[in-house]
C-alpha cells in the first residue's frame, strides 16, 4: 500500500499541471481586462502599462512560468520568492492577495460542502437501504421519486424555496449570510439534494444486486432475518460504488458550489471564483482552480486507500 500510495503522489504533480495549463489557456482568452475597472475612478494609462508590466499580463508565456514557479514552491526554494504557495495578488481586489482570500473563503466552503455531504450521506443511505429492502414498495417508490426530483430540479429553485419557505415565511432560519449553525443549514441542505439523490440510487441498485447473491442468500437459508443480513453482510458491498462517488463529490462540495452560495449570499470561495471569471481575475482564477484540482487528486486518492480497508480482497495497483 505504501508503493500504492507514493507512485499516486508522485503523479500528482502531472496531472495538478496539466489542469492548470488547460486553465490559464482558458481563463487568458476570456476576454477582458482585469487592470480596468468599470467602475470608480480609473488610473492613467501609463499607471495600466507599468501594472500590466509588473504582473506580465502583456507575456502569458512569462506569466505562466512565473506564477507557477510561485504558487508551486519552486521559485520561493530557489530564493525567488518570499514564501512558498504564494498564489499572487488579486488583479481586482486591489488590497487583497489570493492567498487571503482563499484563506479566508476556503474554510467557509469546506464547512458548507462537509455539512451538505454528511446530509447526503444519512439522507441517501436511509433512502437506498429501505428501498433496497423493500423495492417497489411505497417507500421506494417515494425514494424513487425524491432521486429523480434531487437530480433533475437546479439548485437556484432548491435555494429559492427554501429560503421562501423556511427563512420568508416561517422564519425559522437567517434569510442569508453566515455565523451560527442556523445560518448552515439551509443552504447545506439545498447542496446536499443533488448527492443524496445520487447515493440513494446507488444504494439501492447496490443492496438489490447483492441481496440476490449467493452468500446473501446463504445467510438467509441460515436462519438470519432479512434485515441483518443487509446491515451485516450486504451493505459494505453495496456501500463500494458510493465511496467511489464521494471523493470527487466531497471536493466539488467543499470547494463550494456558485449558485448555492449566491443566492444564500454565503461568503465562500465560489462568489470570488465567479467574480473572477467574470472580471478576467487571471491570478485568482488559477489560485482557486490549483487549490480545487489538488484537493481532488488527494480525495480520489483517499478513496482508493479506504477502499482496501471496506474490502480487503481488493488490490491496489
Amino acid at each position: 500500500m505504501i508503493a500504492f500510495i507514493l507512485r499516486r503522489l508522485a503523479i500528482t504533480p502531472v496531472i495538478v499541471l496539466t489542469v492548470y495549463t488547460i486553465t490559464f489557456c482558458l481563463a487568458w482568452l476570456i476576454p477582458g481586462d482585469p487592470l480596468q475597472q468599470p467602475e470608480g475612478r480609473r488610473p492613467p494609462e501609463e499607471i495600466v502599462e507599468a501594472m500590466r508590466q509588473q504582473y506580465h499580463l502583456d507575456n502569458p508565456l512569462t506569466f505562466y512560468v512565473e506564477y507557477l514557479g510561485k504558487a508551486s514552491g519552486v521559485a520561493w526554494a530557489l530564493g525567488d520568492a518570499d514564501r512558498p504557495f504564494d498564489l499572487g495578488p488579486s488583479l481586482r481586489h486591489r488590497d487583497w492577495s489570493v492567498n487571503e482570500i482563499l484563506a479566508t473563503g476556503l474554510p467557509v466552503s469546506m464547512t458548507l460542502g462537509l455539512t451538505a455531504m454528511l446530509f447526503a450521506l444519512t439522507i441517501g443511505l436511509t433512502a437506498g437501504v429501505i428501498g433496497g429492502l423493500r423495492p417497489n414498495g411505497p417507500f421506494d417508490l417515494a425514494s424513487q421519486l425524491f432521486a429523480l426530483i434531487g437530480i433533475s430540479v437546479p439548485s437556484f429553485v432548491v435555494g429559492a424555496g427554501l429560503l421562501i419557505l423556511f427563512s420568508a415565511q416561517l422564519r425559522w432560519f437567517p434569510i442569508g449570510g453566515w455565523g451560527g449553525v442556523r445560518y448552515v443549514v439551509l443552504p447545506a441542505f439545498a447542496l446536499s439534494l443533488p448527492y443524496a439523490a445520487y447515493i440513494a440510487r446507488l444504494v439501492r441498485y447496490g443492496m438489490l444486486e447483492q441481496m440476490n447473491a449467493d452468500y446473501a442468500r446463504t445467510a438467509r437459508a441460515k436462519g438470519l432475518s432479512r434485515g441483518h443480513v443487509a446491515l451485516k453482510h450486504v451493505l459494505k458491498n453495496a456501500f463500494l460504488p458510493v465511496l467511489s462517488y464521494l471523493g470527487p463529490a466531497t471536493a466539488t462540495a467543499m470547494t463550494g458550489s456558485f449558485v448555492v452560495e449566491k443566492i444564500f449570499a454565503v461568503p465562500g470561495v465560489g462568489q470570488h471564483f465567479v467574480d473572477g471569471v467574470t472580471g478576467k481575475d487571471i491570478t485568482l482564477v488559477m489560485g482557486v482552480v490549483l487549490v480545487y484540482s489538488t484537493m481532488l487528486v488527494l480525495f480520489n486518492l483517499a478513496v482508493d486507500v479506504l477502499y482496501r480497508f471496506v474490502d480487503p480482497r481488493i488490490e491496489l495497483s
